[in-house]
C-alpha cells in the first residue's frame, strides 16, 4: 500500500477573515477525509517583497521564499483557493508563485512545480465566483508543468455569512462540492502512486 499523498493547501489571500482561508479549509478537510495528508498554509506567514531580479541578484532569495520553495518541493499536490482580483489572480498568489519559480543561483527553476498537481476553488462577492482568476491562475500554472484537474469549485456572491460559525459552507450542495475538490486530488494522487 503506497504511503499517504502529501498536499500543500493555501489561500491566495493574506486577509485575516479571507473568505479563502475558509474554503480552503473545506477542500482541504475533504482532502484529508479522502487519505491525504493535508499541510495548510497562510502565505501571511511567509511575507515576500515583490519580485524584483535586481533585489534578487543583489541579495539572493528571501529567507520566506526559500521556505516556500522547500514547502512546494516536499509536496506532491497543491490545493489552492484563488480570490478574484479585478478579474485575475491577486499580486500576493502570483508573487509567491514568482519567487517560488527561481533558484538560489538566480536562475529560474521550475524544480518546485515540474509534475505537482493541482487543484482549484474559489470564493468571491461576483456572481461568476472567481471563474476568471481560476482561468488565469490554470494559465500560469500550466505554463510551469503543473498538472490541472479538471475538477473545481467556486462559490458566488459569497460573504462571512456563507460559513456558520464552525467553517462550514452553509449551502450543504456547496460545502460537500469544495470538499469533493479535494478529494478528488487525494485520489488522483493515489492513482499516481501505484
Amino acid at each position: 500500500m503506497s504511503s499517504a499523498p502529501t498536499i500543500l493547501a493555501f489561500a491566495g489571500s493574506t486577509r485575516t477573515h479571507s473568505l479563502n482561508k475558509k474554503l480552503i479549509a473545506v477542500a482541504g478537510a475533504g482532502a484529508r477525509a479522502a487519505g491525504g495528508m493535508v499541510e495548510l498554509i497562510d502565505l501571511r506567514d511567509f511575507p515576500l517583497p515583490l519580485y524584483d531580479g535586481d533585489l534578487e541578484a543583489a541579495e539572493g532569495l528571501p529567507p520566506n521564499a526559500v521556505k516556500l520553495k522547500k514547502l512546494f518541493e516536499s509536496h506532491r499536490g497543491l490545493l489552492i483557493s484563488t480570490p478574484e482580483y479585478n478579474g485575475s489572480v491577486p499580486g500576493v498568489l502570483k508573487n509567491a508563485i514568482d519567487w517560488v519559480s527561481r533558484s538560489p543561483d538566480g536562475q529560474p527553476s521550475l524544480a518546485s512545480f515540474t509534475g505537482k498537481v493541482a487543484a482549484l476553488v474559489s470564493a468571491a462577492l461576483g456572481p461568476v465566483g472567481g471563474v476568471r482568476a481560476q482561468t488565469h491562475l490554470r494559465q500560469i500554472l500550466g505554463t510551469i508543468n503543473v498538472i490541472l484537474l479538471p475538477n473545481q469549485w467556486r462559490v458566488p456572491v459569497a460573504t462571512l455569512a456563507s460559513f456558520d460559525e464552525a467553517g462550514n459552507l452553509r449551502d450543504a450542495t456547496a460545502h460537500k462540492m469544495a470538499q469533493d475538490v479535494g478529494a478528488a486530488l487525494t485520489r488522483f494522487l493515489q492513482r499516481l502512486s501505484d
